[in-house]
């Protein structure tokens, strides 16, 4: 657990050389992860890619570091489209889950989105995802809308997914 009191957590953004260790990471946080090409596409192509990290300490036994070698906690990938920003992948590594941080990089990408003219921050979730369903209500997003199938789920089955909208303050 890291203990944002004792230590300086910071966002920094995800460049080429973090795709690698991203890649595997995204391997153990999910059933369908994102291909170091499909991470590497968002890095090139100006996306708003962020990482979330802080300095390791000695007792971290988290492997996930950044091309820098601060520990990784979390990471989040985001698109704008005119008066829009759509959320494209939200991470936190295995062992920081539960403990808040994804609510802090939803807080920061709506001050980013906000600040850029967005008036309404979009997300798919798949509708089995109940924590993160749960989580996403907690802060204000809406469901809106199902997109049949949208998800992989496993051979010849596919999943539905929740579209969520957060309306922001100018």
């Amino acid at each position: 657990m890291v203990d944002p009191a004792t230590r300086l957590v910071q966002f920094t953004p995800m460049v080429a050389a973090d795709v690698a260790m991203i890649a595997e990471l995204e391997k153990v946080a999910y059933a369908h992860p994102w291909t170091a090409g499909n991470l590497l596409d968002a890095v090139h192509h100006l996306n708003h890619a962020q990482l979330l990290v802080c300095e390791p300490a000695p007792t971290d036994v988290s492997p996930w570091r950044n091309a820098d070698g601060h520990l990784i906690i979390g990471y989040f990938v985001a698109m704008q489209a005119v008066d829009e920003v759509h959320l494209l992948n939200i991470t936190v590594a295995p062992l920081f889950r539960r403990q808040g941080w994804a609510q802090l990089m939803l807080s920061a990408l709506a001050t980013w989105a906000a600040g850029r003219q967005a008036t309404s921050l979009w997300l798919e979730v798949r509708e089995s995802n109940h924590g993160a369903l749960a989580l996403y209500e907690h802060v204000g997003f809406k469901r809106v809308a199902v997109r049949k199938r949208y998800y992989p789920l496993k051979i010849n089955q596919r999943e539905d997914a929740v579209v969520m909208q957060l309306t922001l303050n100018p």
